[in-house]
């Protein structure tokens, strides 16, 4: 019987409620159908993060695997579509994937390994190691049925000024109403390349065939620029900002798109500020200042 683990049962009440408690309540049952089903046996205590149970196991043929148990929304229901469209080309490869409940069988990575170790050492390598993922992500086109970032974008330029409403801080709102503005100028052309979304550092981590592959992704059809925020925010220093900026835009092959790059980014900060006075629930909401830092430097205020 898989234990599941307390880190993901409390994301899942907190996160989805009922829902939440419905899956948790079927996974040892979900887990053991797909051991059967797919010839699996158990190599290691279950992991997880904040929607998924993850259980390393083996192959028929003594290969290692790891069994992806999650509760399917708008964000990962994209994710065996993309994992498909890349074909391990700088990501996890798909090895089985079952519709009906979104289970996934993914190649096995070193999860002791994850790009954030080496950022400690060496913020540049890392940044770089992203941005140099990010372009082999990006150079795919987005296959049909992947969410687009246009609608997504004008959901944000909708939502924006009542959000601006709810933040007192004029400061604060100042910023999260210029990043609109940019945003507003680009949102008409989002892009059609195939976005990984939620690539931070610990969705990168060591494998056998390549030195590093992306994990985890949260696919969008968009504008590469719409990429940049995690690498930028990831152990964050606002004295960093401009140089992580210049050398993802570099490696991706945005420098002649900068500005457009920039729209993007600040896009970005806006969705996150968005969150976070929706959160707050009619209260001052807490927008998390390197969020901010971020907008500053790149409206080339700091």
């Amino acid at each position: 019987m898989v234990e599941i683990p307390e880190g993901l049962v409390e994301a899942q009440v907190l996160f989805n409620g009922e829902a939440g408690r419905e899956f948790l309540a079927g996974l040892p049952a979900r887990t053991e159908r797909f051991l059967q089903e797919w010839a699996l046996r158990p190599a290691g205590p279950a992991m997880h993060g904040m929607t998924a149970l993850v259980v390393p196991v083996r192959r028929s043929d003594g290969a290692e695997a790891v069994l992806k148990l999650l509760l399917p929304d708008e964000e990962s229901a994209g994710e065996p579509v993309a994992l498909r469209a890349w074909a391990g080309r700088g990501c996890v490869r798909l090895l089985e994937h079952d519709p009906g409940t979104g289970t996934l069988l993914l190649e096995r990575l070193d999860e002791r390994r994850p790009l954030s170790g080496l950022a400690e050492r060496d913020p540049r390598q890392a940044v770089r190691v992203v941005g140099e993922l990010l372009a082999r992500l990006t150079a795919v086109r987005a296959p049909a049925g992947v969410r687009g970032l246009g609608p997504l974008a004008a959901g944000m330029l909708e939502r924006a000024p009542e959000a601006l409403a709810g933040i007192p801080d004029a400061r604060e709102r100042g910023l999260v109403a210029d990043c609109a503005a940019v945003l507003a100028e680009v949102a008409g052309e989002p892009g059609d390349r195939l976005l990984h979304w939620d690539l931070h550092y610990d969705n990168v981590l060591a494998g056998g065939r390549e030195p590093w592959l992306a994990i985890d992704p949260k696919p969008l059809a968009g504008d590469p620029g719409f990429e940049l925020l995690p690498a930028i925010r990831n152990s964050f220093r606002a004295d960093q900002v401009r140089w992580r900026f210049d050398l993802l835009t570099e490696v991706l092959g945005l420098a002649g798109q900068r500005d457009r790059a920039r729209a993007w980014t600040l896009g970005r900060v806006l969705q996150n500020c968005l969150w976070d006075v929706e959160d707050a629930r009619g209260g001052v909401p807490e927008l998390d200042g390197g969020q901010l830092l971020v907008a500053e430097v790149l409206l080339g205020r700091a």
